[in-house]
């Protein structure tokens, strides 16, 4: 798949292609049917797939200070748009300039002008240009105009998570941050994925005999709820059973919330400097201070042990 970031990157011989406009944070399973249907379509028209984009968000300009927890990095968000077919993704740099395009100029600059649109494939509310004035009817007209179809896609898929809330990046954010990892699953189709650098911490779980990886992660990052969590640890292509804890460690009265991942029944892994990745399968049991740190070692070793068995059922 093709990375663009800024429209002068994209090919001067670019020719008609099928785009899709939105932030798209997480790829959930709602926002995987609108990219489907437009992969789809630029199968039979025979022209590339291509998915537009914005960093930052565009409500950090809009209203600094308001920009939410990101369920994905871009690169993460990439990699899953090139598995469901897409050609190229062009992410635009969102500034107060470019803000204040109205649609119409967003049509033209945009999709005319630079990737030749042929079908433009988008969800109901759809909303673009300065202020949000620009919606699907708005688009459909501009299509007439310059030669582009407008497909609307329904994309609120609903299932048990949030009470049967549609799906959507504002729900799993919330059940990520309530710590309802598996909610969060289910609206994404696949765990919910934290990334950083490791980072030398206090070690004392190396000295309690269980070695972490203190992940530093990616600004507006979107991290669960306090708490102890089964999942996975992602280190250079291999995916490694892990017990996660995420928060201040009160045990020994920390102030700095961290993720910290221990990769279960691995010896002498030197992870220091990496840039990994931690899943979130299912909630354990909530952050706690314990009266001994022989309460807290029995602990550990449960968590770990219920950790390992989450894992073994999931696979």
């Amino acid at each position: 798949m093709q990375r663009w970031r800024g429209l002068e990157d994209i090919p001067q011989d670019w020719g008609r292609s099928v785009v899709t406009i939105g932030s798209y944070d997480g790829v959930h399973r709602g926002h995987q049917l609108i990219i489907k249907h437009a992969v789809d379509r630029a199968r039979e028209l025979g022209v590339p797939a291509v998915v537009v984009t914005f960093d930052p968000h565009p409500s950090e300009v809009v209203r600094p200070g308001s920009h939410p927890p990101l369920l994905a990095p871009h690169h993460r968000r990439a990699e899953l748009m090139a598995e469901l077919g897409v050609d190229a993704c062009l992410i635009l740099p969102f500034t107060t300039e470019f803000s204040k395009l109205s649609p119409a100029d967003f049509v033209v600059k945009v999709l005319v002008d630079k990737l030749h649109a042929k079908a433009v494939v988008e969800g109901p509310n759809f909303r673009f240009g300065h202020k949000a004035a620009g919606n699907v009817e708005f688009l459909v007209g501009q299509g007439k105009i310059y030669d582009f179809d407008v497909e609307v896609v329904d994309l609120y898929v609903t299932g048990e998570a949030g009470g049967g809330e549609p799906f959507s990046s504002t729900l799993t954010r919330r059940l990520v941050a309530e710590g309802d990892v598996a909610g969060a699953r289910e609206i994404l189709g696949r765990p919910h994925r934290v990334e950083g650098v490791v980072v030398r911490g206090a070690q004392r779980g190396r000295e309690l005999g269980f070695p972490t990886a203190n992940v530093e992660t990616l600004p507006h990052t979107a991290i669960p709820a306090d708490g102890v969590y089964a999942g996975y640890l992602h280190v250079q292509g291999e995916a490694m059973p892990a017990a996660i804890s995420v928060g201040t460690n009160p045990q020994f009265d920390g102030t700095e919330r961290t993720v910290e991942a221990y990769a279960i029944d691995r010896v002498g892994l030197d992870l220091y400097g990496l840039h990994v990745a931690v899943d979130f399968l299912a909630y354990v049991r909530g952050q706690a201070k314990f009266d001994s740190l022989e309460a807290l070692l029995e602990q550990m070793a449960a968590d770990v042990k219920r950790c390992r068995e989450i894992v073994a059922a999931q696979e």
